[in-house]
């Protein structure tokens, strides 16, 4: 890729990491939480497309597909058991109820977190690895994004399965473990989520990198730059200690402190309302997009559509059978007028066909 295209998927990517991972951290909707979850991952993804960290972005894709379809299912689970509640704040001390939804949800949040020997671990710290050579504010804003991510995943599971339930009585007595149909994907995927990062692990843990390896044939792997092992290891430190004291402050803060969202916590302060009103993009592309869009299609709806097309295709009917009215006028059954207009025909071709040929 040209440096300037590299650039500027490399800064999109990074911005929409941080942007969707700071959107996450206050939603209140298991769902919403997994959602911006997602945006913030692919956000990753084309980071390391940016930073020429290719086999890093692809391998991503491989252990977020792992991880992530476990916390959707999971949370599926839980809103299943729940009957149909998504709101975290309703949730709380189902741990003991869903035992191996926790357990499986809890795999694909510390995967997502970025913690070893999880599949996350090693597919998002050679993307920062990369940036890191490319950029070192670049693999800032990550390792910054990371700590979020860790802190908002666990700030989910804490909500959802520790404390005490806050839901009502009526709805606490049937809550119960989801079936073997909804479980046993959720063991498959857990256990793909802990292991999926041995498909390349990097040489500097002994690994053969094989994903490297397979990508080498279509000019991949010759574009990324290796780092020497004292960095390596420095960078993966950094990055595991920030989603530790991530995971650490979400316990103090949702277990230990036993915060739970209000509904007026977004109004705590002026980042906080951002965050829950996901930076008001929905109303800004509304404003921008939906709108100008929705105007321009009613103005050629009412001038275009339906005046020039619709007067077009309703004009030609119109004349058609304005046209038939006069025709049938000459129908009028009297043989007499018929005889007449047969002879007055034969003078009128006889008279063009002399002054004529």
């Amino acid at each position: 890729l040209a440096p300037l295209t590299q650039h500027v998927i490399a800064i999109v990517g990074i911005t929409t990491a941080l942007v969707a991972a700071i959107i996450a951290l206050t939603q209140t909707d298991i769902k919403k939480v997994l959602a911006y979850s997602t945006v913030s991952q692919l956000g990753y993804m084309f980071l390391g497309l940016g930073v020429g960290a290719y086999t890093g972005s692809f391998f991503h894709v491989l252990t977020h597909a792992f991880f992530k379809a476990l916390l959707f299912l999971g949370a599926g689970s839980v809103i299943h058991a729940m009957h149909h509640e998504q709101d975290m704040r309703h949730m709380g001390g189902l741990r003991k109820k869903l035992p191996v939804t926790f357990l499986t949800m809890m795999i694909g949040t510390i995967a997502i977190a970025g913690l070893p020997p999880f599949s996350g671990f090693f597919s998002k710290d050679e993307i920062l690895a990369n940036a890191f050579q490319y950029s070192p504010i670049l693999w800032g804003i990550g390792v910054f994004t990371a700590f979020l991510t860790s802190f908002y995943m666990f700030r989910m599971m804490f909500l959802t399965f520790s404390g005490k339930y806050r839901g009502t009585h009526h709805a606490e007595s049937h809550v119960h473990e989801s079936p073997k149909a909804m479980t046993i994907p959720l063991i498959i995927l857990a256990i793909l989520a802990a292991i999926g990062g041995a498909i390349n692990i990097p040489h500097v843990f002994g690994g053969n990198e094989w994903l490297a390896h397979w990508l080498t044939g279509a000019g991949v792997a010759q574009h990324e730059l290796a780092l020497s092992h004292s960095t390596e290891f420095t960078l993966m430190g950094v990055s595991v200690v920030a989603a530790i004291i991530a995971l650490l402050y979400a316990y103090a803060r949702y277990v230990k402190g036993a915060r739970v969202p209000v509904a007026d916590e977004a109004n705590r302060s002026a980042l906080a309302k951002l965050s829950y009103n996901k930076f008001y993009l929905d109303e800004i592309y509304d404003f921008i997009i939906t709108k100008p869009l929705d105007a321009f299609s009613r103005f050629f709806y009412r001038i275009i559509d339906t005046k020039f097309i619709d007067g077009i295709v309703n004009g030609l009917g119109w004349s058609t059978n304005e046209a038939s009215k006069g025709v049938r006028l000459l129908q009028s059954g009297n043989v007499g007028f018929y005889i007449f207009m047969m002879v007055a025909g034969i003078i009128a071709l006889l008279a063009y066909t002399f002054y004529y040929i």
